[in-house]
């Protein structure tokens, strides 16, 4: 499992459209399938966090900056993945569902645009600090919201539906207290 959540992650740093990424889907998918809590938040986030320090440092590498550990604002981003792995660990909790799937990654695609789009109005000068300035940063993220659905579904059902199948195939690798329906 561990070593699909890498793949995932590492999949980031191939050319892609903005918010079309597996970051959701691997915080889904860890809180679902991870037996031992502490990976299922460990093991997704340690994945985004080696993604972003490969692309920060590599892929937009910022000359004359030095090496950078972490982004300005990441703690947004980090929180709401860390809502998202621990609700799903709860919606998740011993049964996997098509419905129960599908909701939480619309519902994850949500948390994430509300909680990160609330950091930048928040932490940067670009929006005014009222209801109107948190207005008009919500509308602004709106054309990236569709990218955050489309991808958390199909990166899910991918990660969901191939694991599914590799554990048709090779029982051993089956949750004996988590059911498939």
């Amino acid at each position: 499992m561990a070593v699909i959540v890498f793949l995932a992650g590492a999949s980031r740093i191939f050319p892609h459209p903005p918010n079309f990424s597996p970051i959701l889907a691997i915080a889904l998918f860890g809180a679902a399938h991870f037996s031992k809590k502490w990976q299922a938040v460990f093991i997704p986030m340690f994945a985004v966090w080696l993604s972003d320090l490969f692309i920060n440092n590599f892929v937009y590498s910022n000359q004359g900056t030095g090496f950078i550990w972490f982004y300005s604002g990441f703690y947004w981003q980090y929180a709401s993945y860390l809502i998202i792995i621990m609700s799903s660990i709860l919606v998740f909790k011993n049964k996997i569902s098509i419905s129960k799937t599908f909701g939480a990654s619309l519902g994850s695609s949500m948390a994430f645009f509300l909680l990160s789009n609330f950091g930048v109005w928040a932490g940067s000068g670009m929006y005014m600090k009222n209801l109107g300035g948190l207005t008009a940063c919500y509308v602004a993220g709106l054309p990236f919201l569709q990218n955050t659905i489309v991808s958390n579904v199909l990166f899910t059902t991918v990660l969901f539906g191939s694991y599914y199948l590799i554990q048709v195939q090779y029982s051993s690798l089956k949750n004996e207290n988590l059911q498939y329906s």
